[in-house]
């Protein structure tokens, strides 16, 4: 069932398109402001675009990078009833230091209400077991590093690697196949003929945060919102390299065993000439059969050393 559970935790547009046409891409029409008509027009090869939309591994690098350097985080876990009021919680500031090759982490600060932990201090929230293993260091970590080569690495085969790897193939492959997730199927694969006729893509140019970016949307089509788990997908692509600088992620399902609804929100900044997350917002809320509702949010910001 954990599985399941790792499947809906994925646990991210500015402006309207005012104009759009349709030309063919991978066999489905594509919707394009203006904007991007005219550098079509000049030459620039939206279909390379769409292939790295695909195979982009710069997102994934982004955040192995997290194992390379130093940095502060401010964590804020929030577990609500389902009544809206606040469950448990955490609130946390650390430290992650980098030196010599290995990594280890400082509590800053930490204040936790709720049953947020057991008597044993271990996670009464599955969503705030995993957030742990993905977001704190426990002990000295060495020998690591942030090349992409091959695409997603799978280094264990213990519980949390397992699901942190089906985690990984949503989070930072959106729209691949995701094995081990029951009833699901295929849906996860927006880009397959028989899913991808359910959306509607949009391609447009916007400013991000300064950033001049192509951004790529999938939008389910009127009519297939209960047939597909993406509710949207915006990728913001910063033109000058097609580096991710933004991604937001909305994700839902119902399949009678189990239900979800999530939300994410991922923004990226630059730090020691590396691509890096600076702001993570999740908001889920999940049930499997037999295990009770879990509502989670958390938001997590992240400052790097100079």
């Amino acid at each position: 069932m954990r599985s399941i559970i790792i499947a809906i935790l994925v646990l991210t547009a500015c402006m309207s398109i005012a104009q759009t046409k349709d030309t063919s891409i991978f066999k489905l029409p594509i919707k394009m402001d203006d904007v991007v008509i005219k550098a079509v027009r000049k030459g620039w090869d939206v279909q390379g675009f769409i292939k790295r939309v695909k195979t982009d591994t710069t997102f994934y690098k982004a955040f192995r990078s997290l194992h390379v350097l130093t940095w502060y985080a401010t964590n804020d876990v929030r577990v609500y009833n389902n009544k809206g009021g606040v469950q448990a919680s955490l609130y946390s500031k650390t430290k992650q230091l980098y030196s010599n090759g290995c990594r280890t982490m400082q509590v800053l600060e930490e204040k936790t209400t709720g049953d947020f932990y057991n008597r044993k201090r271990q996670y009464n929230y599955y969503t705030a077991e995993l957030y742990a293993y993905l977001f704190f260091t426990q002990g000295k970590k060495c020998g690591e590093d942030d090349y992409v080569t091959g695409g997603i690495r799978k280094v264990g085969n213990n519980k949390n690697e397992s699901n942190s790897y089906k985690l990984k193939q949503l989070m930072f492959n959106p729209g691949s196949r995701v094995t081990g997730v029951p009833l699901m199927g295929d849906k996860s694969a927006i880009f397959e003929p028989e899913i991808a006729k359910m959306y509607d893509f949009k391609l447009s140019s916007q400013e991000h945060d300064g950033e001049d970016c192509y951004v790529f949307s999938a939008i389910p089509k009127k009519g297939y919102e209960k047939e597909v788990v993406y509710d949207n997908l915006t990728t913001w692509f910063r033109k000058s390299d097609y580096s991710i600088v933004a991604r937001d992620y909305s994700l839902s399902y119902r399949a009678g065993v189990y239900d979800f609804d999530v939300r994410m929100k991922v923004r990226m900044t630059h730090a020691h000439g590396k691509m890096v997350p600076s702001y993570i917002e999740y908001d889920g809320n999940w049930h499997v059969f037999t295990k009770k509702r879990e509502r989670v949010k958390f938001v997590t910001n992240i400052r790097y050393t100079p």
